[in-house]
């Protein structure tokens, strides 16, 4: 029976207190909202966490931008970004914020014959295409990085999102860094003014829009790439390599991370011969003040879980782990936040 990604990542489930051997958390349930880069996984966590549990962790696949919105409003429980805050905004908030797995940002196209992982691009292209400068496929500058590929002489359709999304400001963010043109002209940000594109809604919509329309280019999460089915690119990173998506190429760019220093790391276009150049890590955000501290400590012990059980499932579905001594620092981050009655 298939289930897609949308549907998976609708449905946030439930999970038995046994574990916790806290019967009285059987009925507790938290709610979040966010981004829809990691949106599989945490499907996956929380079907997982029911059967092996009982507690329920409903989230919404809303994107980064809705996320922020909502647990600023504190109308969920945690909120979900890609795109980290930094320090002074997230005191000025009041908000906590941590880690909870890297994953990569790929481009996708929908070009007749050509296979997964034929195509090669780098930045100045990728940039340039959604600059609107580059219109065909069969563009020299194409051409040139792809010697002996038989790319038509078709227009080019660019899909971008048309909800604010840390997906984006991970695309965006590496554009600026790599196109000088593009930072110029349009930036960074969840939300950006746009050159060209037609706009889906989330990684689902983006993925959706680039399987049905040919000659299209999309960027979506890796997980959204293998579970679509699209045909990825490869791209050329800092160092000069074109390289695959690939956990062990987000691994690779997440390497230089110092975690125990700030959780606010952005890990585009890290130096590294095997590092994919649009790597991110995605992140919940938290109050560290509770109107609802058993909503808190509920939301806590899921992710305390997912960290101890899940990283086989976030291996399964191309997402890296944190490592074991950054878990630890996220451990010790979470005594900010209140989880008893005062």
């Amino acid at each position: 029976m298939k289930t897609t990604i949308a549907q998976r990542a609708l449905t946030i489930l439930a999970v038995t207190t046994a574990a916790w051997g806290t019967p009285a958390f059987a009925q507790q349930e938290a709610t979040g909202a966010g981004a829809s880069f990691p949106a599989p996984l945490y499907a996956k966590w929380a079907a997982d966490y029911h059967r092996a549990t009982g507690v329920k962790i409903n989230y919404q696949s809303v994107g980064s931008s809705a996320g922020l919105k909502q647990i600023e409003a504190k109308t969920v429980d945690f909120g979900a970004s890609d795109e980290p805050l930094k320090d002074a905004d997230l005191q000025a908030k009041g908000l906590v914020q941590f880690p909870t797995v890297i994953g990569g940002i790929v481009p996708v196209v929908n070009i007749k014959g050509i296979q997964p992982g034929q195509l090669k691009l780098n930045g100045q292209v990728l940039g340039d295409i959604y600059l609107g400068k580059i219109t065909l496929w069969n563009d020299p500058v194409i051409a040139a990085l792809n010697p002996g590929l038989a790319l038509p002489a078709e227009k080019i359709s660019p899909v971008r999102r048309a909800d604010g999304s840390g997906t984006t400001f991970g695309f965006t963010n590496y554009l600026s860094k790599v196109n000088p043109e593009w930072k110029e002209k349009v930036g960074e940000g969840k939300a950006v003014n746009w050159p060209t594109g037609a706009g889906g809604k989330g990684n689902e919509g983006v993925a959706a829009f680039v399987g049905r329309l040919a000659n299209s280019i999309g960027y979506v999460e890796y997980a959204y790439v293998k579970q679509n089915k699209l045909t990825y690119a490869q791209l050329q990173n800092q160092d000069g390599t074109f390289v695959q998506p690939s956990e062990e190429s987000f691994k690779a760019a997440a390497a230089g991370a110092n975690w125990s220093q700030s959780f606010y790391q952005i890990l585009t276009n890290q130096p590294g011969q095997a590092a994919w150049p649009i790597t991110s890590a995605t992140f919940i955000l938290m109050h560290k003040a509770q109107d609802k501290p058993a909503q808190a400590q509920t939301t806590l012990k899921f992710f305390e879980w997912a960290y101890k059980q899940g990283d086989q499932t976030a291996s399964g579905l191309d997402y890296v782990p944190m490592p074991d001594n950054v878990k630890n620092v996220i451990y010790q981050s979470w005594n900010a936040i209140e989880t008893q009655a005062k």
